[in-house]
């Protein structure tokens, strides 16, 4: 065996270190979180996450997938119908074509800043495996214009080659991630949106008291929110007028971080959960945002308001009369590879998840 050089030993040695404080909460946290993270589903392409899901939900869990590829989870009767909804998706590309040299070209499957993975290693997720390349940076590092859409080489020379290897259009790409801890309960990695809003929702079914409810609860991990809130739209044309509300879990982009104004959607990281009050989708109705409060505070949990920019899945429900009672936690540097998260949040978020459904 290779004896471990001291810049391993010591990162080992720091991992069990910061592993030993925590708390059972934010260990089980963190063993659900890193297991979705390093799970890889491009919008479109969210199997392997879907079966990690299943693999990780609590024995008691019976679960279906529908025709757009969600994931649903029901417990409990009667009225009324909840709805909780985090999505399995990230954001990453798709190959559109292989030009002669063997390189590929992508369509953007999400939101992107492409200067983030210009000269980054690229991963071709492919039926024969994965396959190693680089995202190709532009042809100068001064130019100052708007740099032309990303390229991967994947060291091949034609393309007869790249077919060879199993990358045809169609093919998902991503950059490769890995979930790494911080100092204290801080952690970063890349797909946290919306791997944490998938933990919290297992962490709540995992703890939930299902004797103590007394309506209906509908847990949905839904596909292709990234290019469209697409899985989103599908169950809310099933569930059409029946759900009361639904809670999309979702990131709350804070401006939590050292080079952003402090003047729109501060939630400190660490600071708990996050009521998204509004956001450029949807708009929680006032009375709404204080029963969360109410629910925790006497739940004993840490819980913020904010307003922030983007989206969330349960704004296609509301065309159907459901309330859009969106919920959160803070995030920072989006959509970059190396988000930022507080694993005291996600504790937090699965408590309000939990409380919610028990009590609300």
């Amino acid at each position: 065996m290779r004896a471990l050089g001291l810049g391993a030993l010591g990162t080992l040695l720091l991992w069990a270190s910061l592993c030993g404080q925590d708390g059972p909460r934010v260990a089980e946290a963190q063993t659900v979180l890193s297991t979705l993270v390093e799970a890889y589903g491009v919008s479109g392409a969210e199997g392997p996450v879907r079966d990690a899901v299943k693999r990780l939900l609590p024995a008691w869990a019976q679960t279906e997938t529908d025709t757009a590829g969600n994931l649903w989870v029901r417990v409990g009767r009667g009225d009324p119908l909840v709805v909780f909804v985090a999505h399995l998706d990230e954001i990453g590309f798709t190959v559109t074509n292989i030009r002669d040299d063997g390189s590929l070209e992508l369509q953007t499957r999400g939101g992107f800043f492409g200067s983030l993975f210009e000269a980054q290693p690229a991963l071709v997720h492919t039926d024969k495996g994965d396959v190693p390349g680089v995202f190709m940076p532009r042809d100068s590092g001064a130019t100052r214009h708007t740099p032309p859409p990303l390229r991967v080489d994947l060291g091949t020379t034609s393309r007869a080659t790249t077919l060879a290897r199993g990358v045809s259009p169609g093919t998902t790409v991503t950059m490769p991630k890995q979930f790494m801890r911080l100092a204290g309960t801080r952690a970063t990695g890349r797909s946290f949106d919306d791997r944490v809003g998938c933990t919290a929702q297992l962490l709540a079914l995992r703890h939930l008291d299902r004797a103590a409810l007394k309506h209906q609860v509908v847990f949905v991990f839904s596909t292709r929110e990234e290019i469209g809130l697409e899985g989103a739209q599908g169950a809310a044309a099933a569930l059409g007028t029946a759900p009361r509300r639904v809670h999309a879990i979702d990131t709350f982009v804070s401006a939590d971080s050292p080079l952003e104004l402090p003047n729109f959607a501060v939630a400190p990281i660490g600071q708990g959960a996050v009521a998204r009050a509004l956001d450029n989708s949807s708009i929680t109705p006032p009375a709404y945002v204080d029963s969360l409060v109410q629910v925790a505070r006497a739940r004993g949990v840490k819980l913020q308001i904010g307003t922030t920019n983007g989206g969330n899945d349960g704004s296609v429900f509301t065309p159907y009369g459901v309330v859009d009672v969106a919920m959160g936690w803070p995030l920072r540097y989006s959509h970059s590879p190396a988000e930022v998260v507080d694993l005291r949040d996600v504790v937090s978020l699965a408590d309000m998840i939990q409380a919610v459904a028990e009590t609300w």
